[in-house]
């Protein structure tokens, strides 16, 4: 089923002399774990603004949730959850407090003043996400009080609470250190499991897309590959042997005997496309260094930008 579908996107800024997004297309299904990637001005949080009906569109056919952005966009905010690149938390008031006017925003219930008079639905519903993302301590506490991490997870808890069909998440690891950026991705997957909501990310750090069901790449507002990680890396790299031994020589002429392309960098490099244990028994020469190289996907992304003559501009 299809809860995200763009066709034929194009958006250019008044004055500008080629559009930001140029004619792209795509699909997100329902469950899906997609990530938008590219450079710095690729049209990511252009396209992303769009679809979360925070920018205009120039042309194009749009739909989120099973609603036209243009003439449904009430029902689409209804339908979505965005962890904005930057915080947008209000400092004054308590982490629940946030949630409570966010969910008051929605529609889910009326306001009330405090906690215990909300409706149960309401204060299960934060009791439970809370837990889920371990923050249930710090639920009436201060924003001001409380790290970086544990207010990156509050916004995944108010992003949530009103159970959307799909949650944005711009850049949401940014500004977090490595242990805080490992437990929050443990809670968006168990989020994720927990209630088949759709994922859209985009993030500077390709790492975090590794395990991703469909990766698009977007270069210069077009879109330059849509497609699983794995059929990505098979697309622009190889997987590699790196092999040594104490006759280097022995092992080279080996390798040109049998046919084998490789490089001698600091170790012998073979690429391959057959079978890793059909090379390994076909080789007499005795070695010492054994390792098999499987390209990530930010290995895969970084070919993909120097084939596209464009230098990656990470985050921070």
């Amino acid at each position: 089923m299809k809860v995200i579908e763009v066709n034929n996107l194009v958006k250019q800024y008044k004055g500008a002399k080629a559009p930001s997004v140029d004619d792209i297309s795509f699909i997100v299904n329902k469950g899906e774990f997609f990530a938008f990637l590219g450079p710095n001005g690729a049209g990511k949080t252009t396209t992303i603004s769009i679809l979360t009906t925070t920018l205009s569109k120039t042309s194009g056919e749009i739909r989120v949730a099973g609603f036209d952005i243009l003439k449904e966009a009430r029902q689409v905010r209804e339908k979505v959850g965005i962890i904005f690149q930057q915080p947008s938390l209000d400092p004054q008031l308590t982490a629940e407090q946030n949630i409570r006017f966010h969910a008051c925003l929605y529609g889910m219930c009326g306001y009330r003043p405090t906690f215990k008079l909300m409706p149960a639905s309401y204060r299960n519903k934060v009791l439970d996400l809370a837990e889920i993302v371990g923050i249930q301590d710090a639920l009436f506490k201060p924003i001001k009080k409380l790290s970086g991490g544990m207010q990156r997870k509050l916004e995944i808890i108010r992003s949530l609470i009103h159970t959307p069909d799909v949650l944005f998440l711009d850049e949401p690891t940014q500004g977090l250190d490595a242990v805080s950026r490992r437990s929050l991705w443990e809670y968006i997957n168990e989020v994720r499991n927990q209630y088949g909501t759709t994922i859209f990310l985009t993030t500077h750090y390709i790492d975090e897309a590794e395990n991703v069901d469909k990766v698009c790449l977007i270069n210069r507002g077009k879109i330059a590959a849509c497609t699983s990680p794995e059929k990505l890396k098979q697309s622009l790299l190889r997987q590699e042997l790196i092999l040594d031994a104490e006759d280097r020589k022995t092992l080279t002429n080996e390798l040109s005997a049998l046919g084998m392309p490789f490089t001698v960098n600091g170790r012998v490099i073979v690429p391959y496309t057959e079978s890793a244990q059909e090379i390994i028994a076909r080789l007499q020469t005795k070695l010492t260094v054994l390792r098999i190289h499987e390209p990530s996907l930010e290995d895969a992304y970084i070919e993909f930008l120097n084939k596209t003559g464009r230098v990656a501009a990470w985050a921070n």
